[in-house]
């Protein structure tokens, strides 16, 4: 019960408290801690009381010395029981109390749930990042900083909790019993104190800057390698395993080179700390032994000065360390705000509604586009779409096509223009009523590597086991499933895909992916390259599937195989961002262009009917 009331302590799926987080590193450490303040002043607190309490025992050390000297065997726990017995009950009974609760906020508390509850909310935040951002750096790269991040400010903000308290605590704790025994016991302490906290100033901004560049190299190195891991069939192919060999040594050079640049910096504050400390040991002790041999301290006040500067001089070096352990992480923090933090390119308007779809018309309005080099991929093309109406987008690769697709789905903004669905503008509608209003089929079918059930209701949570059937049953993937087994035995439904689904053939992954579409059953139908990973027999086979899919909905196709939407409602010519031609097959093979001309490639310049 104890461990489960730390444990729930703080809520790892609270909202986040702003539509975006900080990118600058202070304002990142303040918007999660101010989250989990409660936590954090409950760790300050038992955290003081804690190096209260080492310090006492050494107070207490010092007193029991002089006691021992002031006193006879035969009277001693007679004269000091009251002591004797505050003494112990401060060591065996306080001490780890607080030590525990200490444990109890950072192990059961802190350390599980702030690490998960960034982790969550910057993971959420990501998720809602164009598709432009996913396409312009490693996914490995990505979801090391995401998963990096929350553990590196939970860790550094901890220790430097800890740090705080140590540090202030014993320097003026310790300042104070210096000066109950002899005022002069305070100098070597005090000059130890300047020149430590000059070291530390000289020494802290230069680790930072290394560690962040050191992150940097370290986050390239990981985006490299699971680079070559998701795009290991190219590499086989290829054969070039020597080539991503060099690639890998490269960023491992650099990754080194740059964690040896920023050890060196930590090599050089070791020596330094060490020569500090050594003075510090030698002129304490030997001004002690030197006021005592004068008779103006007591032994126990030797005991005492000798103890405290022992422990303060390895508190320094583990403050070192921690210091290090703080702005390492920080620089891991600053190297994931670069990715985190980035300003989302595509968000719903203020007071954005969710779609309607009661006719399913599209309405493209004079849109320009471009990808961020100047050059129009689509350019001041104008086209209407009416509800329940079936076209084909042709063209040459490059055109335009699933730019075009792409842009009614708002996975990128317009440069100009606008587009609307019934009426609605798309840019004030929600993304997520958008997108759930459209079902799509692609050529590069993504699969998660999860099982073929989770992939499917991926189309509709909320699906029945029949529902799933029927839609598998309709897609002909019904043929394989039922045969499919992974490495763990699971099978049919429950078998895993392995990522992006590789353990299917491409006939089998757009069969599923068909099913998912049919199972979802949206008002406008995309279909890009739909049947292009079929073989003729299959898709003949499914094709009664698909004519039932797209009964009642307005649909888009785009097919390089111009056989497969020849016989569309109307058919949409694209050349370089706009529209050339348009019309049903027959009128364009009688206007003799563009696809008069692609149609004859296509069928070896046998030109007739359909």
């Amino acid at each position: 019960m104890l461990f489960r009331r730390f444990e729930r302590y703080i809520n790892i799926f609270q909202d986040a408290p702003g539509d975006a987080p900080p990118d600058n590193v202070g304002a990142f450490y303040r918007y999660f801690l101010r989250q989990v303040w409660r936590s954090f002043a409950a760790l300050l607190t038992v955290g003081l009381i804690t190096a209260l309490i080492e310090v006492a025992l050494y107070r207490y050390l010092s007193q029991l010395i002089d006691m021992v000297n002031a006193s006879s065997p035969a009277t001693f726990f007679q004269q000091h029981w009251g002591a004797l017995l505050w003494m112990a009950a401060v060591a065996l009974v306080l001490r780890p109390l607080f030590i525990g609760l200490h444990d109890l906020l950072v192990h059961q508390s802190i350390g599980p749930s702030l690490g998960s509850l960034i982790l969550w909310q910057n993971h959420s935040y990501v998720l809602r990042q164009s598709l432009k951002f996913f396409q312009n750096d490693f996914s490995g790269r990505i979801a090391q900083r995401i998963m990096q991040t929350g553990n590196a400010l939970r860790d550094s903000a901890v220790q430097i909790v800890d740090a705080i308290w140590h540090v202030s605590i014993y320097a003026i704790t310790s300042l104070v019993l210096f000066a109950g025994a002899d005022w002069r016991l305070m100098l070597p302490l005090i000059i130890w104190i300047i020149a430590y906290a000059g070291a530390l100033r000289y020494f802290v901004p230069r680790i930072k800057a290394r560690s962040v560049v050191s992150s940097e190299a370290r986050s390239k190195l990981m985006g490299c390698i699971v680079d070559g891991y998701s795009n290991i069939t190219t590499l086989k192919l290829f054969a070039h395993t020597d080539l991503e060999q060099r690639y890998a040594q490269q960023a491992i050079g650099e990754q080194t080179e740059k964690t040896q640049h920023a050890s060196r910096m930590l090599t050089s504050m070791d020596f330094a700390l060490s020569t500090l400390n050594g003075l510090l040991i030698g002129g304490t002790c030997g001004l002690a032994l030197w006021l005592w041999s004068e008779s103006l301290i007591t032994v126990g006040a030797i005991a005492l000065v000798t103890g405290l500067v022992i422990r303060i001089v390895n508190m320094s070096g583990w403050i070192m360390w921690v210091v290090n352990g703080i702005f390492d992480n920080i620089g891991t923090v600053q190297d994931g705000l670069s990715t985190i933090s980035q300003p989302l390119s595509v968000t719903d308007a203020p007071e954005a509604r969710p779609l309607r779809v009661q006719q399913g018309a599209i309405h493209f309005d004079n849109l320009r586009f471009d990808y961020g080099g100047g050059r129009h991929v689509i350019n001041r093309l104008n086209l209407t779409i009416q509800p329940g109406e079936k076209i084909g987008l042709i063209g040459p690769s490059g055109a335009g096509k699933s730019t075009l697709v792409n842009l009614l789905l708002r996975l990128y903004d317009l440069n100009d223009g606008r587009i609307a669905i019934d009426g609605q503008d798309i840019t004030q509608v929600t993304q997520t009523s958008l997108r759930a209003q459209i079902g799509m089929i692609t050529q590069d079918t993504s699969l998660l590597h999860r099982s073929i059930r989770d992939n499917l209701l991926y189309g509709r949570p909320d699906a029945s086991e029949g529902q799933l059937w029927t839609a598998i049953r309709r897609a002909r993937a019904d043929e394989f499933i039922p045969q499919l087994c992974d490495n763990q035995g699971r099978s049919g439904l429950d078998a895993h895909l392995g990522e992006r689904g590789v353990q299917l053939s491409g006939g089998q992954r757009q069969r599923i992916a068909i099913a998912r579409v049919l199972l979802k059953d949206a008002p406008i139908l995309i279909m890009d390259e739909a049947t292009s990973a079929l073989d003729s027999e299959v898709e003949a086979a499914i094709q009664e599937s698909l004519d039932t899919l797209m009964a009642g909905k307005t649909v888009i196709a785009i097919a390089h195989r111009l056989s497969t939407i020849a016989r569309l409602d109307r058919l949409v010519v694209l050349q370089h961002g706009r529209i050339v031609e348009m019309g049903n097959h027959h009128q364009l093979l009688a206007q003799n262009g563009l696809y008069a001309r692609l149609w004859r490639h296509q069928t070896g310049n046998f030109v007739g009917d359909d």
